[in-house]
């Protein structure tokens, strides 16, 4: 017991930073006499479409947490008094404490601030996606597992492969979500991870250059995703009800109660559909899935200096594995099998989060944060499993500590910090060949053994430290920073990785012209990493690749501009570069949805991006987003579970290169909301995509037999190119019933109004298929209160 006490003392010693670019403003309200006010406040920023209201309370102050660094609008109105309308900046760590004292309403001389001001952010070094509680409550209907990654891929550079597996500019598997300051470097996928729902979500931050130092081992692309809402007196929440096509249906709720200096929130969820992977034939067979979510949450302010945040949430999804024709279907095999095949899989997962912030004066804020997650994966075959049963059970157990400090000092808003991540690993896998060696579709080398069982634990060891520094000097804004990264596993690493972004600001033009360099050290996914290495593969065959994943070293270059139009419009554009070396990939078994870390010899990509947007413009809003990649991938690779000719292949492969499994040359995505009345919108987009590089293996009869000739025909065999995809998206909502804030809502959507057949990948070497929705309904119904 003394060593626990001391470990915890220890622990709560240590300063951390949460988020990255985040802030707090503590307003303060006074009459002309210094005396208090209750009023209330509107908070806004074009920029990041953000629009909040609160009221402060009877000692005229209100606290806004968590506020994405930019420039705000701040508009305070109370009964018998002036308005206030102004402009306040939050760009730094620190609380922004500001006071505004109103004047009785016959000595006004406010002056209106056009709301167009806050559609730049002169002081962002880099394009920076933000998404916040509107955009997120208005979205399209997700599938079960998919609302989070969805709102993701809406944004440019981003795509999906396969089962909603999200990929920034071309990356494999190299995402991190930091969930209110806790980075999860695991697979968030549906077929790998259970949900975090979108409605439990308050903000997200996409980043896909100029990344804080702040963040590392997974560096495609860092999303910040917010979960923790603004208090305000009293119990407030709301109930979600959903459901349509593929027997669809799902229910969440939440609320949140705040009194004196805490507050404490709870959500649950749960969720069921007949699709919930993307399936590989157009008829979608045994695709049915679950997902449930708990979560709580306890903040407690023991002074204005000290805060304390608790959080625990447990979250599962269990799911079939879609069938091919011949698994769905076994007399069509040869010899005729008697069952169709049915794999069932389930993710667990279990996290608890503590931290404690501490602000030593108004130039310096330290907090702690600490997790413990246990994560678990499973997969089971039947009887009727075709040409392979598996059978999988995963599991890790994780600590992780985070520390930093933040200081302000003139110009500079210093960060630095350490984090230590720890991982065990338990990983055990086993399969039986379920098809004959006669089978003309007979997938494995003669002298493979039947059977096979592995059973393997080792620990993930990962430790960093960051310092970086966001300098203001006239129109300029610099970001600059430098981590040190650590991590064994399989091999044993260190790397230095210094970042650094530039930009400047011409506001006689509107335009803001930014620079960025990155450099990575990105760790292999862990999934199957102790098999994929294990001495114990060569039974299988005397023929296998069993080279070490090591982690991917790179340069990432951006330039861009950002400029507004007419007070109304900002348009966003970007051209890139990243060049990797051991370029992080995976090799899938079969359709068994089981994959492995591999890497290649070395990657370029490189592209632009472009994004036009409307916040709002009468009843207008929306925006408009173009996305052009180029990647190329370098022989040879590593890792994997290559066995037979397929490590001969690879083994013998030393050079050359191929286009990147995310190589899509042309991506572009519009929506446009209008709003009809007070309570009535409409809103409809669209998605295109030029299609996905594929190399099938097999011969035209093979892939009739597996996919049918739907999927042949969306394929072209010629260039080794899935054909475009497009898919037209229409939305309408009302509020039924609406009074302060109390709301009742109704959606409706329709997704692929146009009904492609819109496939996302087809069957290849390191992929197997996988089919978007057909055209589909949904509603949504949902109560606040």
């Amino acid at each position: 017991m003394p060593k626990l006490l001391h470990f915890g003392v220890l622990l709560f010693a240590l300063p951390l930073l949460a988020q990255s670019n985040t802030g707090e403003l503590r307003l303060k309200v006074t009459g002309p006499d210094g005396l208090p006010l209750q009023a209330s406040v509107e908070l806004s920023c074009d920029a990041l479409q953000f629009h909040r209201s609160f009221s402060t309370d009877d000692s005229g102050q209100v606290t806004a947490h968590t506020l994405s660094f930019g420039l705000y609008r701040l508009q305070v109105r109370s009964e018998s008094f002036s308005a206030y309308d102004g402009l306040i900046e939050i760009h730094s760590a620190l609380p922004t404490e500001y006071l505004v004292q109103l004047n009785i309403a016959a000595l006004s001389t406010a002056v209106n601030v056009s709301a167009a001001t806050t559609l730049l952010d002169p002081e962002r070094t880099s394009t920076i996606n933000h998404l916040d509680s509107k955009a997120i409550a208005d979205r399209p209907a997700s599938l079960p597992g998919r609302s989070l990654p969805d709102l993701i891929d809406s944004q440019p550079g981003w795509l999906y492969e396969g089962n909603a597996v999200l990929h920034p500019r071309g990356s494999e598997y190299q995402t991190q979500f930091v969930v209110d300051g806790i980075p999860l470097t695991d697979n968030r996928s549906p077929g790998s991870g259970p949900e975090m729902e979108a409605d439990e979500v308050d903000s997200l931050t996409v980043y896909t250059a100029g990344i804080p130092a702040e963040y590392g081992r997974k560096m495609g692309g860092v999303i910040e995703v917010n979960t923790l809402r603004d208090a305000h007196p009293g119990m407030h929440g709301q109930a979600i009800l959903s459901g349509g096509s593929f027997d669809t249906a799902g229910a969440f709720a939440s609320a949140q109660d705040s009194w004196g200096r805490n507050t404490l929130g709870v959500s649950a969820s749960g969720n069921m559909t007949a699709r919930y992977l993307n399936p590989v034939v157009p008829e979608n067979y045994t695709n049915r899935g679950t997902t449930g979510a708990f979560s709580l949450n306890y903040d407690r302010d023991f002074t204005s200096h000290d805060r304390l945040t608790l959080g625990v949430r447990h979250e599962l999804s269990r799911y079939e594995i879609p069938n091919q024709k011949l698994q769905q279907f076994p007399e069509l095999q040869d010899p005729p099998g008697t069952v169709a095949q049915l794999q069932t899989a389930g993710n667990f997962e279990t996290i608890g989060i503590a931290s404690y912030q501490h602000i030593f004066s108004p130039n310096v804020l330290a907090n702690i944060h600490g997790m413990v997650r246990d994560n678990s994966a499973d997969l089971n075959s039947n009887n009727g499993a075709w040409p392979i049963a598996a059978f999988l059970h995963n599991d890790f157990k994780e600590g992780y500590v985070k520390a930093a400090i933040s200081i302000h000092h003139g110009r500079h808003e210093w960060k630095a910090g350490f984090e230590t991540d720890n991982l065990f690993l338990h990983e055990n896998f086993s399969d039986v060949i379920t098809a004959s060696p006669s089978d003309p579709n007979y997938p494995f080398d003669p002298g493979t053994p039947k059977s096979f069982a592995f059973m393997g634990n080792r620990h993930d060891l990962e430790q960093s430290a960051f310092v970086q520094d966001l300098v203001h000097v006239g129109k300029w804004t610099l970001n600059a920073g430098l981590r040190w990264d650590h991590y064994q596993l399989i091999v044993n690493q260190n790397a230095l990785s210094p970042r650094l972004s530039v930009a400047r600001y011409f506001p006689a033009a509107n335009l803001i012209v930014h620079a960025s360099y990155d450099r990575v050290f990105q760790t292999p996914s862990f999934e199957n990493i102790l098999l994929a290495s294990s001495a114990s593969v060569i039974s299988l065959n005397p023929s296998v690749l069993r080279v070490p994943v090591e982690p991917s070293h790179g340069n990432y270059f951006e330039v861009g501009a950002t400029k507004s139009f007419l007070g109304q419009l900002r348009f966003d554009a970007n051209y890139f570069r990243r060049y990797e070396n051991n370029f992080a990939d995976d090799d899938q078994i079969l359709s068994t949805a089981v994959s492995f870390p591999t890497a290649f010899r070395k990657a370029i990509i490189y592209g632009g991006e472009g994004k036009l947007e409307l916040p709002h413009w009468n009843r207008f809003s929306g925006f408009l987003s173009y996305s052009y990649i180029v990647g190329n991938v370098w022989f040879p690779v590593a890792g994997g579970l290559f066995l037979g000719d397929d490590a001969t292949n690879a083994t013998t492969q030393l050079t050359g290169h191929f286009p990147d499994s995310q190589d899509q040359r042309h991506t572009a995505r519009a929506r446009v909301r209008y709003q009809i009345s007070s309570r009535l919108w409409f809103a409809g987009g669209a998605e295109y995509g030029s299609g996905l590089p594929f190399e099938f293996t097999g011969t035209p009869d093979q892939a009739l037999a597996q996919y049918g000739q739907q999927m042949v025909n969306r394929v072209n065999f010629a260039d080794g190119r899935i054909r475009s995809l497009l898919s037209v998206n229409l939305s309408a909502g009302a509020d039924l019933y609406k009074k302060e804030t109390r709301s009742l809502r109704l959606q409706g959507d329709v997704e692929n109004l146009n009904n492609r057949l819109n496939i996302l990948d087809f069957a290849g070497f390191f992929s197997g298929s996988a089919i978007a929705p057909p055209r589909s309904y949904f509603l949504r119904l949902a109560v606040s209160f």
